[in-house]
């Protein structure tokens, strides 16, 4: 009986949509994280008498056919790129992203990772780094005797010192930007790298035409709608329990057609 096979594979859709939702939920509080959305699509069909096939000698069609569905799939989950709200810090090297870019980190192993948390700090050696101790790209280094970091808008770095009128510029950040950001590949830390999907990236400073401008002394938070996920999770609890349903009453027609003498 099609009827097991199909509410199964209703059932593991929807624990797949309830495990995304938790996870959107559990981040709701992580810096720059992105909502994610599960998307969902049919399986084939099984033709038992194909639409559009002729029914007689003389060349009579079949309008509609009977094609009987075998269930769903989980065919996709889509990373929501809205921005979050920005989040007032005063921390002069937390910075916020306005706009489209990321930052542009070096990984221990050398390779390239992407972020729009701005939750910077300094190394032992001044360096502007993540959390992690992960080196901001282009690497930029600050004096120990610097007594102030300004960043402005388009990403320029001005330390000042003691003594000293000037600021004196530090170094340039950069934004990349990607032609379909959803097609990057998360692997944790609120890092993203490049995938085929995602397109070459493309650098440039902030506030060039297509980039975003720098916001010193903010963060960005989660783009988590809380109530919409709330509201979604009890959908998907539901759409669970009406699938379990379905087996239950498959199973009791199958008790019948055994009992039958």
């Amino acid at each position: 009986m099609r009827a097991l096979n199909i509410a199964a594979t209703g059932m593991m859709s929807q624990q797949t949509n309830v495990e995304v939702i938790s996870n959107n939920i559990a981040n709701m509080n992580t810096n720059a994280y992105n909502g994610r959305r599960a998307e969902f699509s049919d399986l084939l069909y099984q033709n038992v008498r194909r639409v559009g096939s002729t029914s007689s000698d003389i060349g009579t069609i079949v309008p509609t056919g009977i094609q009987l569905g075998l269930g769903v799939r989980t065919s996709a989950v889509y990373r929501i790129t809205n921005q979050g709200s920005l989040n007032n810090t005063n921390n002069s090297l937390d910075l916020a992203v306005q706009g489209k870019g990321y930052f542009k980190i070096l990984l221990p192993n050398g390779d390239y990772a992407y972020t729009r948390d701005g939750a910077f700090q300094l190394s032992d050696t001044g360096k502007i780094v993540t959390h992690d101790g992960y080196t901001v790209m282009p690497s930029i280094t600050i004096d120990t005797q610097a007594t102030g970091i300004t960043v402005n808008s388009s990403g320029q770095i001005l330390e000042t010192k003691d003594g000293v009128v000037t600021p004196s510029n530090q170094g340039q950040l950069l934004m990349t930007i990607f032609p379909n950001e959803a097609g990057m590949e998360a692997i944790g830390n609120n890092l993203f790298q490049q995938t085929a999907a995602s397109g070459q990236p493309s650098d440039s400073t902030p506030g060039a035409p297509g980039y975003g401008t720098i916001l010193q002394g903010y963060l960005e938070t989660s783009n988590v709608n809380v109530v919409s996920e709330i509201t979604d999770l009890i959908s998907a609890q539901r759409a669970y329990e009406m699938n379990s349903k379905v087996v239950q009453a498959t199973d009791q027609m199958l008790q019948t057609t055994n009992q039958m003498k």
